[in-house]
């Protein structure tokens, strides 16, 4: 025999059971309509699926599941739909909601119904959606889903499966007679939740007050092939709560905020068990169920089995209730009921009793009285709380004070305002008070969602913001190099105009001098010698603009410059024609409207049409070949173009869920690897020595351009995987995808063609960069960084904040990052100048600064380390943060190592010397013109946010100034170069550190 445990609290009431279980369960009659509440069960109301005007079946679906907590409705009996409408239903408030309403035929005609013949020889999964599919809900209490209780995550491991038929109540017999009469259903029904849910034992709770149940279910349990044990537990209110019983058969109590299957265990009603049993084996959804009919004011007091939508009024007709003595209508129990208002209510499927009370059955509640701390509700609380702190939590409106009192774990049993000396309906404070909190938090959660809304287009507008002012930048560029293009291309079409002009004026010219020789010789009058003069030298100045003008039509005419503005905006335009072409596309599909054909072949046209465009406008982009390359400027170009494919790839990741777009981005990511690999090639053909003495690839060169190799065979099969994929689903851009694969398999060709020609072998290399100056190239960088991790830092802390200065700040950002961009790729290229041997060697006062950089590097790593250490110890949220600045010093401190061992070399021949004052004035000439680009920047910055009409020449002068100020920067580090090759000695040793 199982032991059986107790619980804290709890009451015994009057009973109350006598009058209604001694007769059989008889069904109630088929009513003429039926209402049939979309909000029967906890959760979402379920969604109506037919229409005014049809005709349902008995059984037929009428409504459907509106989420995972939320449960199938059927119809429960054969008829019309004669509404879909507001109607009232079973609610403490009386309040109105949406309702299926059936005019039953009397027919009571069957859907074809279909069982499973063996549920052991299917899925679990399956037979649970199935459970899910018949509607059935817990039919003990709030009406939970079945299925979701059913539904166990695999850290679930189930040991007990526990069968609730206390019933503890008073006046409900509901579960009482079903036991009595259909006890070996009842078990089948729980041998199919053993199935599911496969528990260790199986235990049923009973209140030892229903003896004939007990008997019943008993001899049912030994016909079963399961160890069922009925467990039967003395008779107190509320054991028949889930975590009460839990804890009188197990002895283990639930924890606040959790369910039973977080510690083991499933507990399901004894009427969710039989109605599972008829849907597995007879095919049934949940559309009936037993229900007492009790109270004085019923003279015949019995269990009915109802079909769901039937109105107490047909119930309390059937069961011949005396009206001029019924005081009080109740749905449920006198303990956790509500009072009715009104006869035209539906019963729902957690329906299990209807009491028609008398006035001296249940008279009215005495007016409550103050609190007088007597402690009784404490005491039978069967959830451990403190009834009355809650009361004045709930009264007072403390609903934080309240929560954390563990409001929540309230079951509303009613014990405590049972045994209240003061009468204050306690339970009513609580429900009152649950309801508030439920509604703050969802205005919260409304509240969340529409700031997350209002940031999230803040930010897409300053995002819009930032992208239309570097349009207006790509567009001033523009606008200055087609102007630069148009002065320095030939002036033939100038000159062909003007000769057609002075053409046109001598032949005007010499009609005139016709004239006037002919009106003279006709007359006689005038010096016809001197006409004849001017007539022939008209003559002759016509002749030689024609031959001028003939010549100069004959010659080759020179290239037209193409507007790149035009190509540009032409290109945007024919990609918004396909795009909208591809929608409607797209809409006639999903909608099936007739033109399909059509559309498809003007998608066609549009994307070679697009696709010309873009050609166009590519083959205009592409800049022409310099006469002699910039170092300095192909060095700044190749940091821009790296930086504009991070800002590519990272709007490629903000648009992760934007297919529409994902296309467009990934092209625009394949075109600027396309500048970028350009940039990268100018660049390297630019520094590349002669012949002669071609210097050898370095292992550091080496490897990176073998990791470039592998980066661009990952992105080409990615690329490929991704467009067979699409070709795959019929994407419309699996042809755009696969042009770019192809794309990035060139892009990898070319990079391994580059790696096998790194590896072969090369010849005695050039003098490298100085020390001196790779120092101050690194420090610059350095500098820069710290700036754009500054900059960034406040522009982030203005985003958090909201400031409207936060889009001009991330602005500012991105340039900071540009020009770090720009320092790091001048520092990498003359640190890999600087591995070569170098011709002077280093000075023992520059070494011995590169060795105490070095130190001062590791000592501040070490001071690092120590206080990151202490802040994890203690827990600080700074400690994440200060480590990554760990890593910061470390990766300076190697490269003050670096430098240091590089540095300290033997070194040849000294190179010639350079004048210091020479050295002195290109210095002087790098910081004013530093001090000009910095001053016109400005200004620039401002007329581009003010949007002048002269902000783009401001712009192109900028370029200008930036140009010349890279070429003083040049000389200047060249010349302080070959000035500290003069000033060593050949003789000179490296100092060991």
């Amino acid at each position: 025999m199982s032991v059986v445990y107790s619980f804290h609290g709890g009451i015994h009431p009057p009973e109350n059971k006598r009058q209604s279980n001694g007769a059989a369960i008889q069904p109630a009659p088929l009513p003429a309509e039926l209402v049939i509440n979309l909000s029967q069960h906890i959760g979402a109301p379920a969604k109506p699926v037919v229409e005014v005007g049809e005709r349902v079946l008995k059984g037929q679906l009428i409504a459907e599941a509106a989420g995972y907590i939320s449960v199938n409705l059927h119809a429960p009996s054969s008829g019309t739909i004669t509404a879909i409408e507001n109607r009232p239903i079973a609610h403490a408030s009386g309040m109105d909601a949406p309702c299926i309403v059936i005019a039953t035929d009397g027919q009571d005609e069957w859907i074809e119904r279909k069982p499973f013949d063996d549920y052991h020889n299917v899925q679990k999964t399956e037979l649970v959606q199935f459970i899910r599919s018949m509607g059935i809900a817990g039919m003990g209490g709030a009406g939970f889903p079945t299925d979701v209780k059913l539904h166990l995550r695999q850290e679930q491991n189930i040991d007990t499966l526990i069968l609730n038929a206390a019933e503890c109540e008073p006046y409900i017999t509901a579960d009482d007679m079903l036991l009595r009469e259909r006890s070996a259903g009842v078990v089948r029904g729980v041998e199919i939740i053993a199935h599911l849910v496969s528990p260790k034992q199986i235990l049923v709770g009973i209140e030892d007050n229903k003896p004939q149940a007990i008997h019943e279910l008993e001899l049912a349990a030994r016909e079963s092939d399961l160890d069922i044990k009925v467990v039967s537990v003395p008779t107190k209110y509320p054991s028949g709560g889930e975590k009460q019983l839990i804890k009188l058969l197990t002895g283990i109590e639930v924890p606040s905020g959790r369910i039973p299957a977080d510690i083991g265990i499933v507990c399901q009603n004894v009427g969710t068990a039989y109605a599972i049993h008829r849907a597995v084996e007879f095919g049934e959804p949940l559309i009936s169920r037993v229900i007492t009919i009790t109270g004085d004011a019923v003279v015949h007091r019995h269990n009915l089995e109802v079909l769901v939508g039937t109105s107490f009024k047909d119930l309390l007709d059937a069961s011949d209730v005396q009206r001029n003595r019924m005081h009080r209508l109740i749905m449920g129990g006198p303990m956790m009921g509500f009072a009715m208002h009104r006869e035209d209510i539906p019963v729902v499927k957690s329906t299990n009793c209807i009491i028609a009370a008398t006035e001296d059955e249940m008279p009215p509640a005495p007016p409550a009285q103050p609190c007088i701390r007597c402690g009784m509700c404490e005491q039978v609380c069967p959830a451990e709380l403190l009834p009355q702190q809650l009361h004045w939590f709930a009264q007072g409106k403390e609903y934080e004070k309240a929560k954390a009192h563990n409001l929540f774990d309230c079951i509303e049993c009613g014990a405590c305002s049972y045994v209240c000396p003061s009468s204050i309906p306690l339970v009513q404070y609580y429900r009152n008070a649950k309801a508030e909190i439920r509604h703050e938090e969802e205005e919260q959660r409304k509240a969340d969602h529409a700031r997350q809304r209002f940031e999230a287009r803040k930010a897409r507008l300053e995002q819009e913001k930032i992208e239309k002012a570097e349009r207006r930048k790509a567009r001033a560029a523009e606008a200055a190099k087609a102007q630069s293009q148009r002065k320095a291309a030939p002036a033939a079409a100038a000159d062909v105009n003007s000769l057609k002009t002075a053409a046109a004026v001598a032949r005007t010219k010499l009609r005139k001098a016709e004239k006037a020789y002919e009106a003279a010789h006709q007359s006689g009058e005038g010096d016809l010698a001197a006409l004849k003069a001017a007539l022939d030298e008209a003559t002759l100045k016509s002749q030689q603009a024609a031959e001028k003008l003939e010549k100069a039509q004959s010659a080759p005419a020179a290239e037209p410059v193409q507007d790149t503005k035009a190509l540009k905006t032409a290109a945007a335009v024919a990609r918004t024609k396909l795009k909208k072409a591809q929608t409607a596309l797209k809409v006639a599909k999903e909608k099936g409207q007739d033109g399909i054909d059509e559309l498809e072949k003007t998608v066609a046209e549009l994307e070679a049409k697009s696709a010309q465009a873009q050609a166009k406008l590519e083959a205009a982009s592409a800049p022409p070949a310099p006469a002699k390359a910039d170092p300095k400027a192909l060095k700044t170009a190749l940091a821009v173009a790296r930086t504009k494919l991070k800002q590519a790839q990272k709007a490629l990741e903000k648009a992760a869920d934007d297919a529409e777009n994902r296309a467009e981005l990934e092209a625009n990511i394949a075109a600027c690897e396309q500048k970028l690999a350009a940039a990268q090639k100018a660049f390297d053909e630019v520094n590349a020595p002669s012949a002669a003495a071609t210097p050898g690839v370095s292992a550091e060169q080496l490897a990176e351009l073998k990791e470039a190799m592998e980066k661009a065979q990952a992105k080409a099969e990615k690329a490929q995987k991704a467009a067979d994929a699409a070709k795959e689903k019929g994407l419309p851009t699996a042809e755009k995808m696969a042009e770019g694969a192809q794309k990035l398999r060139d892009k990898f060709a070319a990079a391994k063609a580059e790696y096998e020609a790194a590896q072969a072998p090369a010849a005695p290399a050039q003098p490298g960069v100085s020390p001196e100056a790779l120092a101050e190239l690194k420090e610059a960088m350095e500098k820069a960084l710290q700036k754009v991790e500054k900059a960034d830092a406040a522009a982030k802390n203005a985003e958090e904040k909201g400031l409207p200065a936060a889009a001009k700040m991330r602005e500012g950002v991105e340039k900071l990052r540009g020009k770090f961009e720009a320092a790091k790729a001048e520092f990498e290229a003359a640190q890999n100048t600087a591995s070569a041997p170098a011709t002077a060697s280093v000075s023992a006062e520059a070494l011995a600064e590169l060795r105490e950089d070095m130190e001062k590097a590791a000592k501040k790593v070490e001071k690092a380390e120590i206080a990151a250490k202490n802040a994890q110890e203690k827990g600080l949220p700074a400690a994440a943060k200060m480590l990554e600045g760990v890593e910061k010093l470390k990766g300076k401190y190697e490269d003050a190592k670096r430098a240091f061992e590089e540095a300290n070399q033997p070194a040849s021949a000294p190179a010639p010397s350079v004048n210091p004052e020479a050295l002195a004035e290109l210095e002087a000439d790098m910081q004013a013109m530093a001090a000009k680009v910095k001053k016109a920047q400005a200004a620039a910055d401002a007329a581009v946010e003010k949007g002048l009409p002269a902000a783009d020449k401001m712009v192109a002068g900028v370029d200008k100034l930036k140009a010349k100020l890279a070429d003083a920067e040049q000389a200047y580090v060249e010349a302080g170069g070959k000035l500290e090759q003069s000033s060593a000695t050949p003789e000179q040793a490296p100092v060991n550190s």
